[in-house]
């Protein structure tokens, strides 16, 4: 008779011990329980092997509650619990201080599984290398149903539970990479550290399971031939830029390090893309004094689109302002050059790594950066013009979240707010007290690491979602890639959100692959192309490695987790400082990398993305427009060209600056057209909550075919920048 007798199953603090019928055990096992060694830990030394490789079913219970009451079990009996959950599988008893509770053997869990999950058996780590490198380590809550949910949540279709208290989330794929093999079931055996009931792996073995719905957690388009675009060598550069611009004169700004990136470089080149075939005529150079390195910049809403560059590398340059009139047209070179002066006007606050946007008021806001290369935060945002007497606006929430918050993500809300994202939170802030007005859910990171962030230096890119009249619907944003602090491993997921919604949530939808330091775009027919950037790493000279080579196509009119298909690849790595914008014929223009790696070069070579709407075969339609600068709310006729492509659409595309992975100024929208014979009318967008005023880059669709754009201009210049700055350096159209 053991001692204390069997009692009802009660709650206990001992652990677990697995017995079975008497006898049932090898023969060469017999001295570890006819003859145990005085000592939890001696037992557990000398006899795991032993009583792991028999699978032993019976044990002298007598013994061990012999150790239980006089102390023995501690402090070794964690490992002794461990050995002897190895070891026996068929019924569990439970010490108790005065007694024993039997209960049912352990099993791995089939039913009440979530969503369609299925058990699929036992299987070995593989070669020298995990199955699965997405780990989850929870000591005291692991089950099956806590594994497979996060992994379904996170998109991955497979998923392992090991040692317990392991969860490890991939795709099936990844099980014969790894060169792992099926295992026995007995070698599984190891219970769940969230329920003893149910088993969770094995030493260096997982129990494994796959989504079996009808509904896969994600499909990913394979485009062939023309339908997965292509790249094309367009020109060899001059300069590494660090920022490009789309000017409304049809040239593109390049803006590099100056006086501290290439000798002898003047920190600013225009490319006419018209000239290509001449270099020499392609590329223009022009000047700044200060260094631009990790500036940002915006196109004004004056009636030139004069271009503004904010915020600099050190010294004075952090106080940087300055401007630049686009002049000429594609073929003809302009005189124009960029115009700087810090004794007559210059930021509030020195900022490296800042923001900037165009308010509805036309006035520009600029958020956040630091006070120098690498120095303290600076956790404020002001606004240029300066209002009289305005100061700076401090913002603890960048206080808070220094330094991973750097070039956050801004854009004016059709309620009239401004989403702020930045680290791994959402804000919106009011537009005239850029008080708080909501504050959004925490962004997801990775599977296995909430703390994983999506502006510099974890950097990833950010998206407005395309607007559709009646713009009714609330606004989308989207955010694509980034990284997790100290280890730096890059994100394969992208999040987008309607930050005005009542229910705000981010929907999760991965990638095809990792992604730190991407570039994105928005195309004409409302998709947007992902591209550049590192498999793993962060942003900064030498912390991003394994060139993301391939393009993404992301296309929010499908389905959520079907929108993203994988499309060509370039042969040039692109890693940190590239860039890629929208060019006017629907290209577009991808250039830079300076990774400072010591395994990939700095690029000056420049290439553009041609989408596969551009090699169907179709013509292009074309349209002429009288006016071009726009009220809201009017009704402006163009005279149009059509092939019968298919419906026609108008699109409307915010003039952009891109640089690490911030796109400032980008923005979609889809205005009201109807049209009859050659003229079309356009409807533009209803105020300057849903379409800030600037410029816009206006295209015709016949079907998926985009016209050549047009620049045209909505809501005035209700700040008066026109005749802005003061003083004698500053060339102003005047409003």
């Amino acid at each position: 008779m053991l001692q204390g007798g069997l009692q009802p199953e009660a709650q206990t603090d001992r652990g677990e011990l697995h017995t079975a019928p008497k006898n049932a055990y090898k023969q060469e096992d017999s001295h570890c329980i006819s003859s145990p060694p005085a000592s939890a830990a001696p037992l557990a030394t000398a006899c795991s092997r032993s009583l792991s490789q028999s699978r032993l079913r019976y044990v002298n219970l007598g013994f061990f509650l012999s150790l239980a009451s006089n102390g023995s079990f501690d402090p070794s009996f964690r490992l002794l619990r461990t050995v002897l959950a190895l070891a026996f599988s068929d019924a569990s008893a439970v010490l108790a201080k005065g007694g024993l509770t039997v209960r049912q053997a352990a099993t791995v869990q089939k039913t009440g599984l979530p969503g369609s999950w299925q058990y699929q058996g036992c299987i070995t780590e593989g070669n020298g290398k995990r199955v699965w490198k997405y780990q989850i380590i929870n000591q005291n809550t692991n089950t099956a149903t806590s594994c497979l949910t996060q992994c379904q949540k996170f998109g991955y279709q497979a998923a392992g539970l090991e040692y317990g208290s392991e969860c490890f989330c991939g795709d099936a794929v990844d099980i014969a990479a790894a060169g792992s093999t099926p295992a026995p079931e007995t070698e599984c055996g190891v219970t769940c550290s969230g329920d003893s009931r149910y088993l969770c792996g094995g030493g260096s073995r997982l129990s494994w399971y796959l989504w079996k719905g009808t509904t896969p957690l994600y499909v990913w388009n394979y485009p062939t031939g023309v339908n997965a675009g292509r790249y094309e060598m367009l020109i060899g550069g001059v300069c590494i830029p660090l920022l490009t611009t789309s000017g409304v004169n049809g040239k593109y700004t390049f803006v590099e390090k100056f006086g501290t990136g290439t000798p002898n470089s003047t920190g600013v080149y225009e490319l006419d893309v018209s000239q290509t075939g001449n270099p020499s005529a392609a590329w223009r150079t022009m000047h700044v004094k200060t260094d631009v390195f990790c500036s940002a910049s915006v196109t004004l809403p004056d009636k030139v689109g004069r271009q503004i560059n904010i915020g600099g590398w050190s010294g004075d340059s952090t106080f940087g302002i300055r401007l630049y009139w686009p002049d000429g047209s594609p073929g003809v070179p302009g005189v124009n050059d960029w115009q700087e002066n810090v004794n007559e006007l210059k930021l509030q606050r020195g900022r490296w790594y800042p923001s900037a946007m165009v308010m509805t008021n036309g006035s520009i806001l600029v958020v956040g950066g630091e006070t120098g290369s690498n120095a303290p935060a600076q956790p404020n945002l002001e606004i240029l013009p300066r209002p009289a007497g305005a100061g700076v606006f401090y913002c603890d929430w960048l206080q808070r979240t220094d330094p991973y918050n750097l070039y956050p993500f801004l854009a004016v809300l059709p309620s009239g707010g401004i989403f702020v994202g930045y680290y791994n939170e959402a804000r919106i802030l009011d537009p005239v007290t850029f008080n708080t007005i909501k504050t959004l859910p925490n962004m997801p990171g990775a599977v296995n690491n909430p703390g994983a962030g999506r502006t510099y230096p974890l950097e990833g890119s950010a998206m407005i979602l395309p607007q559709y009249a009646p713009f009714t619907a609330p606004l989308g944003i989207l955010i694509c890639g980034g990284s997790t602090i100290g280890a730096a491993i890059a994100l394969d997921n992208c999040v987008s959100s309607q930050p005005e919604a009542a229910n705000n949530a981010w929907t999760l939808e991965r990638m095809p692959s990792q992604r730190v330091m991407p570039c994105m775009t928005a195309l004409p027919d409302g998709t947007y192309m992902i591209l550049n950037g590192a498999y793993q790493g962060a942003a900064g000279f030498g912390l991003g490695t394994g060139p993301n080579r391939n393009a993404v196509l992301y296309d929010p009119s499908k389905p959520v987790n079907q929108r993203m298909s994988v499309m060509a690849n370039t042969t040039i790595a692109r890693l940190y400082h590239s860039e890629a914008i929208l060019m006017q014929d629907g290209r577009v223009l991808v250039s830079g990398s300076d990774p400072q790696d010591g395994k990939n070069p700095q690029e000056y070579r420049v290439e553009v993305f041609v989408p596969p709407y551009l090699l169907q075969g179709r013509a292009r339609p074309s349209f002429t427009i009288a006016n071009k600068d726009w009220g809201y709310g009017a009704s402006i006729p163009i005279t149009v060209r059509l092939n019968g492509g298919g419906t026609t659409r108008v699109s409307m595309l915010g003039a952009e600056s891109s640089t690490h992975g911030n796109t400032m100024g980008q923005r979609t929208l889809f205005p009201a057209v109807s049209c009859s014979g050659t003229t079309c009318t356009i409807t533009t967008p209803p105020n300057k909550n849903v379409c800030p005023p600037g410029w816009y880059q206006l295209f015709l669709l016949d079907g998926p075919t985009p016209s050549i754009s047009t620049w045209v201009r909505i809501g005035g210049d209700p700040a008066g920048l026109g005749n802005w700055p003061p003083g004698p350096t500053f060339k102003k159209p005047g409003v």
